[in-house]
């Protein structure tokens, strides 16, 4: 059983480097307009991983203009990823950053986790 659901498992995108929650992240998405393809930059903190094999997943939430959050789910084994860069690593406690949805300003920074 385990071999049928290893041959059907896509394979793992190299261009993505180890995340955790906190990290600041820039996410290079392919995008599809008409015959033409392009590349998007998506810069934000993850709030979420999700590891579950093939449908692993991470959660990306950036501030948009007026204060408006905007959140986007990326499947970490998608060939639409270009690549992730990780620019600082955030101290956090927790697994899910979900308490980062109600703060703006200054209440909604990390602090950088140097090690």
């Amino acid at each position: 059983m385990t071999d049928l659901l290893k041959a059907v498992e896509a394979k793992p995108n190299e261009k993505i480097p180890q995340l955790r929650s906190g990290d600041t992240v820039s996410v290079h998405v392919k995008i599809k307009e008409g015959d033409r393809e392009r590349i998007q930059e998506f810069k934000g903190t993850v709030i979420r991983l999700r590891k579950s094999g093939n449908e692993a997943s991470f959660t990306v939430r950036r501030m948009a203009s007026n204060g408006v959050g905007v959140e986007r789910t990326f499947l970490l084994r998608s060939p639409r990823l270009d690549k992730v860069v990780v620019e600082r690593h955030g101290q956090v406690r927790r697994a899910q950053l979900y308490f980062m949805r109600g703060r703006t300003g200054k209440s909604a920074r990390l602090k950088q986790k140097f090690n």
